[in-house]
């Protein structure tokens, strides 16, 4: 091989080096708190006079599968970081957020996501996310969304986005929910 490749290549290889260093090195800010989801969307937490006040012309209960991990090479785990986005998809009307539940493999609650109902705004997003170190809700994972309206409004879209990435390896995927009642 000629010195003049020689040096090419290890240019190249010192400059992808830098590159993958660069971006390994690069600070990321702070994933967001659960709690402050509300707040990002726009939208309010509801006292219990304010839903009081709703007529409930329509409700659902969401279901949308949820895998914290999942397998490869037949018993290696890939752990995987969760979002479950609610998108109020009405050009002008909110919806009503009763209740964000989140359940383990077996079926048994893990943990209570909204701890009041909320309103979202037409046209905004409410996320609550799952960190790939959070393995209590295990491979078969779920979240049921319960929400409402007091108008006829477009249905949201509910599904949960999952992300992992490490060793030169990544993988996303979605799951959409359905309809459970």
């Amino acid at each position: 091989m000629k010195l003049k490749s020689v040096l090419q290549i290890i240019l190249t290889i010192s400059f992808l080096a830098f590159l993958t260093q660069a971006s390994c090195d690069h600070h990321h800010p702070d994933r967001p708190s659960n709690s402050t989801s509300i707040d990002r969307a726009g939208g309010k937490h509801l006292s219990a006079e304010a839903m009081e006040k709703l007529i409930k012309l329509d409700g659902h209960l969401v279901y949308v599968p949820v895998y914290s991990h999942i397998y490869h090479q037949e018993d290696k785990v890939f752990y995987l970081t969760n979002t479950l986005s609610i998108r109020n998809t009405d050009v002008t009307n909110p919806i009503y957020i009763l209740s964000v539940d989140y359940y383990d493999t077996k079926g048994k609650l893990v943990r209570e996501y909204a701890s009041s109902p909320m309103m979202l705004p037409p046209l905004s997003t409410l996320e609550y996310i799952v960190g790939s170190r959070d393995t209590a809700g295990g491979s078969g994972a779920n979240f049921t969304v319960e929400w409402m309206s007091d108008k006829k409004v477009s249905a949201p879209i509910i599904e949960c986005i999952m992300i992992s990435s490490g060793s030169q390896q990544g993988i996303s995927f979605l799951t959409r929910g359905v309809n459970i009642n």
